[in-house]
């Protein structure tokens, strides 16, 4: 029991380091593009970005699904790769199909790896949120900006 908390333990903090570097330069792209994003015209500059942000949140949950899948195989827990994958998203989304499972002896590893998933997508709605909304202010900013002139 104590070798799966360890490892599990270690997996999920893996991901959430992975997470807070990935925000921190998410947080830098959008500081640089700040003027780019305060120009005419912003809807367009709007829906891109909640397009690329999107696209992270999938690139942050396929590197959490593909750690805790190659784990797995490095445990000899299951034959495929593909087994491996398939049980981890099943697993870290939470949708828990039950159609495969590990031996019982590694069950605890499931649970950490759907909390995992539970954590990783709260953490990244929040962040896709905040991200849209300071796309919105500084855009509203500009906009109060041009007005005054």
């Amino acid at each position: 029991m104590l070798i799966q908390l360890a490892l599990g333990s270690s997996v999920m903090l893996v991901t959430i380091l992975f997470a807070g570097i990935s925000v921190w330069v998410m947080e830098t792209c959008l500081i640089r593009f700040d003027p780019w994003l305060r120009r005419r015209p912003h809807r367009p500059k709007l829906m891109l970005m909640i397009a690329v942000a999107a696209l992270w949140v999938m690139l942050q949950l396929t590197a959490g699904v593909w750690l805790w899948a190659l784990t797995f195989m490095a445990l000899n827990l299951f034959e495929t790769l593909e087994t491996a994958v398939y049980f981890t998203l099943v697993t870290y989304t939470t949708l828990g199909f039950g159609d495969v499972l590990l031996p019982l002896e590694w069950r605890l590893l499931a649970g950490m790896a759907s909390a995992n998933g539970l954590v990783s997508m709260g953490l990244l709605t929040a962040v896709l949120v905040e991200l849209v909304r300071q796309v919105r202010v500084l855009q509203a900013e500009a906009i109060r900006d041009d007005r005054k002139q």
